[in-house]
């Protein structure tokens, strides 16, 4: 049957396509032009298309449309003219016009239909608005490439047209009256057949239409139509009722399915994100957060992203609140990065978006969270390993106005960023992230009202509490098991960390006080309290085995007591750059020692940054976990409050002038036990040209402490190999001059070991 053989491209080869005749006819096999994907159609073709795109960076104007439009119909020629060759069915071609648009200075392109400079604007508008919830007003339009499509219609036999009659009265179509179940009960319906209709013909429901090989239900509330083309098309003609199935009252299913729901809404924001950032921090490293908050700002959901983020942001949208009463609207959008606001450290920005429905108040809010690369400050990266002031560690942010009515303010925050003693060293980096972290959040505005489209507010409200109120059982449930403890973890600075940890068993509480604890330090390992709240709920939530989403739930179990004027409760101005990375790290550490649950993983998360005028990077590099009972810890991986990736190797070579020298496992650094702790790992970096390299970490005098008997992890050790083979150590903190040939060498530290070896 085979009467030939067709060679195409496909893939990594050729692929065969054959035409195949049967007693009916022939069935064709044609290959889509651009995917090489073959596609069989019996008895027709399908439509065939061919895009072409060309750059040509024109700003939008009257004046540029005419060179646009000349572009557009040379692509349109190009792309007939491949349909033609390609033998396709000679049908008519219908050509599409695209022009991809975007701000000048923004890389975001958006493609729209060509047309008038006003139908191009308006549609840019729209879709830019859609996608990130605000428009650059006084912002020239660029556009960047000019697309065609241009598409044959399939050689689909033709349909016959009838003559449309009159409607008839039911009772002349009408066989019979039966019984027809619909809306939970009995009902009347009339009976019809289809040879018995004519086009024309409008069957009101309820109504069952049946014929040779189908039987329609016409359900209530709509009606069938007939049409010239002999189809029976269905249409709503009364209102649609709108029910919610769920209720109000807590639901064992329905509760997992809204800790799932939330969730995932915090997922998609993270997705737009990760999509949209430019920076290699954000986009890469995936250095952010993203989560859900109610009325009053406290944690409903959050993705799996980052612990030291999540636990705290919830004191970020609280400011906002407290600080903007009454005078929020639609289309406002915040900024903040000042710890003693509700930040965390300064290269941490949130952006945070009040959710409007109906009412002129904010029903929820959203936030997402971002590690900047820079944001001024001593160094390039904005770790700076000797800031003594939160001045010296960048640009602060307290509480601006990002988007003021769905106008972005890019003119005020580029001030902004550009303003005070160590001013940030790329404004429009942070101004890309931070328009991504917009996108992220109207991601999140977007799903909560289609969430409450489906469900209805009162049952949205009425299951944020309930997943707040299922999270403090589960930490309640848990809390009936541990038993009072307390730990003291010394840090390479000479502070300690002192937390003892008091339960009550009766009321289901625990008591969690960091009395004893350094007073605030004059490096910058302050952390303010939100750090510490973040790494109290963190550890407290790793204790439920449930798969609930971490939330503000899991706090109201606990009383948490920081000493004013401690190194985790500090005063302005004091620095707190490494509070957020190191400190929070050692805060989870010692819970877990006080607990004794499990030893110590890497107590720092190794900040290495590098830059210059031209270039920042920032990454955290991981070490050992530690080992607990019945397991062991695992070997280079993120510990406790750090959850982000390492930069593929080939985007770190492309983007920065450096090499990746090799990355490997410490052997034998994990603590010795029953249970061995994790190994740490030997991160070599070659720069290529002249740059501040800076290291910020920790447990490079003190190894992770093991447990019930294990031994310690070792120590880190951080150093520089330069070009003609000498050796420079730093210490656990420390900044070095990198010139072309220097490898900058990061030993990170092994996890403890838990029971006797």
């Amino acid at each position: 049957v085979t009467r030939y053989t067709l060679q195409c491209f496909g893939g990594a080869g050729g692929q065969h396509a054959c035409l195949v005749a049967d007693a009916l006819g022939m069935t064709r096999v044609f290959v889509h032009p651009l995917a090489g994907v073959l596609s069989a159609y019996g008895m027709g073709l399908a439509d065939q298309n061919v895009i072409r795109e060309q750059a040509v960076e024109l700003k939008l104007s009257e004046a540029a449309l005419p060179e646009i439009a000349g572009k557009l119909d040379s692509l349109a020629a190009t792309a007939e003219a491949e349909l033609q060759r390609q033998q396709v069915s000679m049908g008519a071609v219908t050509s599409y016009l695209r022009v991809h648009v975007r701000y000048e200075g923004s890389d975001a392109a958006l493609v729209v239909p060509f047309g008038s400079l006003e139908q191009i604007e308006a549609g840019f508008e729209a879709a830019y608005r859609q996608r990130f919830s605000f428009l650059m007003h006084g912002k020239a339009l660029v556009v960047e490439a000019v697309s065609v499509e241009s598409v044959v219609a399939g050689d689909a036999p033709a349909e016959p047209r009838h003559v449309l009659h009159a409607p008839r009265d039911m009772a002349e179509v009408r066989r019979e009256t039966v019984r027809m179940y619909s809306g939970g009960h009995w009902i009347d319906a009339a009976l019809v057949v289809r040879e018995d209709l004519r086009p024309g013909d409008i069957i009101p429901g309820p109504a069952i239409i049946a014929e040779q090989n189908a039987t329609t239900v016409v359900e209530p509330g709509w009606e069938a139509n007939l049409t010239a083309l002999d189809h029976l098309v269905l249409e709503r003609r009364a209102p649609r009722a709108i029910k919610f199935a769920a209720g109000t009252t807590v639901d064992p299913v329905l509760l997992e399915v809204f800790n799932n729901l939330f969730m995932n809404i915090a997922e998609q924001m993270g997705l737009q994100l990760q999509n949209t950032a430019c920076s290699v921090n954000i986009k890469e490293r995936l250095d952010f957060s993203c989560a859900l908050f109610d009325t009053a700002g406290k944690l409903i959901a959050n993705a799996p992203h980052m612990p030291v983020h999540l636990g705290s942001m919830g004191e970020s949208i609280k400011t906002v609140i407290r600080e903007n009463a009454g005078r929020m609207q639609p289309g406002d959008v915040y900024a903040l990065n000042d710890p003693y606001h509700g930040g965390t450290h300064l290269p941490d920005i949130t952006v945070i978006t009040p959710v409007y429905l109906d009412g002129a108040e904010p029903i929820f809010y959203v936030g997402s969270r971002g590690h900047h690369a820079d944001i001024g400050g001593l160094t390039p990266g904005s770790m700076p390993p000797f800031s003594t002031r939160i001045e010296e560690e960048g640009v602060q942010i307290n509480n601006f106005l990002l988007v003021e009515g769905g106008v972005l303010r890019e003119a005020g925050m580029l001030a902004l960023l550009k303003s005070g003693e160590y001013p940030s060293r790329n404004p429009q980096q942070n101004l890309a992230d931070l328009k991504a972290q917009i996108a992220a959040n109207e991601k999140g505005v977007q799903e909560l009202r289609r969430m409450v489209g489906q469900f209805g507010l009162g049952v949205v409200l009425a299951y944020m509490n309930h997943v707040q109120d299922n999270a403090e059982e589960s930490v309640r449930r848990v809390i009936t098991r541990l038993q009072d403890g307390e730990f003291t973890l010394p840090l390479d600075n000479g502070a300690q960390i002192t937390v003892a940890i008091r339960v009550d068993t009766h009321n289901r509480s625990a008591e969690i006080d960091f009395t004893g604890t350094s007073a605030q330090q004059a490096n910058n390992f302050n952390a303010p309290t939100a750090v510490c709240m973040a790494a109290v709920l963190y550890v407290f939530r790793t204790l439920v085995d449930d798969e609930i989403p971490l939330n503000a739930g899991c706090l109201k179990p606990l009383k948490v007591i920081i000493p004013a004027g401690s190194m985790l409760n500090p005063n302005p101005p004091a620095s707190v750059v490494a509070g957020n990375v190191e400190t929070s790290t050692c805060i989870t550490n010692a819970l877990y020692g006080a607990l004794g649950i499990m030893a110590a993983g890497q107590c720092t998360m190794n900040n290495f940054t590098f830059g210059n005028e031209r270039h920042q990077y920032y990454e955290t590099i991981s070490g050992g976990s530690g080992a607990g009972e019945g397991f062991n810890g695992s070997s280079v991986v993120q510990t406790h409050m750090t959850n982000s990736r390492l930069t593929d190797p080939e985007v770190l070579e492309f983007r920065f002038p450096v090499r990746l020298e090799s990355y490997e496992i410490r052997a034998h650094s994990g603590g010795a036990g029953t249970w061995q702790g994790g190994n740490g790992g030997v991160r070599r970096v070659r720069f290529l040209e002249p740059m501040t390299a800076s290291i910020l970490s920790n447990g490079r005098k003190y190894g992770a402490f093991g447990m019930a008997g294990g031994q310690p992890g070792e120590v880190g050790l951080n150093r520089v190999v330069r070009a003609d083979g000498s050796i420079e150590a730093l210490a656990h903190i420390g900044q070095a001059r990198m010139q072309p040939g220097d490898v900058f060498e990061i030993h990170t530290p092994g996890g403890g070991g838990f029971g006797p070896p």
